[in-house]
């Protein structure tokens, strides 16, 4: 839970810090898309922009494009390091469906990494995101250099 919200995060991916998510696809590719986490704090996503078209060597936490939902106007980083070797096409035309399907048919792009260790296993994605509910929590609240 965050807050009064339930995410749902699958097992059989992998995880990164700025909430994508990454998913093997067996020909030492990973499909990343965002979480449903962030997906949750985007609401109701309605632009999306690539300024990084494949093939693209990318650094990890490279700038690659942005979104626009409504609550919030953001860049997208790369999750990790190598080769962007696909977008998806129908998440550009239509970014509504990330907020229906964001763990399916609204991946976002493909990436043949230089290495995964970076990437986080599910339990310790929700670790994450404890860590940094309560700095969310105080930084909503003001609070974000006071100590407890």
């Amino acid at each position: 839970m965050m807050g009064e919200f339930r995410a749902a995060f699958p097992s059989d991916r992998l995880y990164a810090r700025n909430h994508m998510w990454g998913q093997p696809q067996g020909d030492q590719r990973y499909r990343f898309g965002l979480t449903a986490y962030a997906v949750r704090l985007l609401q109701d996503v309605y632009f999306l922009d690539w300024t990084t078209e494949p093939p693209a060597r990318l650094t990890a936490r490279q700038e690659i494009g942005a979104i626009e939902s409504k609550k919030a106007e953001s860049d997208l980083y790369a999750p990790l390091a190598g080769t962007l070797t696909e977008i998806n096409d129908a998440a550009l035309d239509d970014p509504s469906i990330i907020n229906l399907d964001c763990y399916g048919q609204a991946w976002l792009l493909e990436i043949e990494p230089q290495a995964t260790a970076e990437l986080l296993s599910v339990d310790d994605y929700i670790l994450h995101l404890e860590s940094a509910w309560e700095v969310a929590q105080r930084t909503i609240k003001g609070q974000a250099n006071t100590r407890d």
